[in-house]
C-alpha cells in the first residue's frame, strides 16, 4: 500500500465496503497499520502473543470479552469515542450489535490472532488487513 497523498475520510472509507470483521488498511505508520472495520455479531476467542491491540470505537457499540490466565472472563463495553487496549497475550473475543472500529496493529498481524479457539465463522475474515482500494 502506497501512502495516500491526500487525507483519508474514514466516513468515505467505511462506506466503500460492507463486510464485517474484514479490516481495511487506511494508513501505515512506522511498522503499524491503521485499520478500520465494520462490526456485527461475535468474533472468535483469539490471542496476539507478541503485541497489544488498540481499539477506537467510531460508531455503535463494541464489546470485548477478556479471559485471564485462570479462565475468568470479564467484558469491557465500549461506545462511540471509547478506546481500549487489549494487552499482549490476553485472550479476547470481540462482539457487537453493530458499529465500526479503528485499530492500530503491527503490519502483518492476523485478525484472528496467533492462535484462536474453534473454527472461524464465515462472517469473520482471517486476514492481515486489506488495502482500502
Amino acid at each position: 500500500m502506497k501512502p495516500h497523498p491526500t487525507p483519508v475520510s474514514l466516513t468515505e472509507a467505511l462506506a466503500s465496503f460492507d463486510e464485517v470483521y474484514s479490516p481495511r488498511i487506511v494508513a501505515r505508520m512506522n511498522d503499524y497499520d491503521v485499520r478500520i472495520a465494520h462490526t456485527l455479531g461475535d468474533h472468535i476467542w483469539h490471542v496476539h502473543e507478541a503485541t497489544d491491540e488498540f481499539f477506537l470505537v467510531l460508531d455503535g457499540r463494541f464489546d470485548i470479552a477478556l479471559r485471564d490466565a485462570d479462565g475468568k472472563e470479564t467484558t469491557v463495553h465500549l461506545t462511540k469515542g471509547d478506546t481500549f487496549v487489549v494487552p499482549r497475550g490476553t485472550e479476547h473475543k470481540p462482539s457487537s450489535p453493530g458499529g465500526s472500529i479503528l485499530m492500530f496493529e503491527p503490519s502483518g498481524t492476523p485478525s484472528t490472532g496467533d492462535r484462536h479457539e474453534g473454527e472461524i465463522p464465515d462472517h469473520v475474515d482471517s486476514t492481515t488487513g486489506h488495502d482500502l482500494n
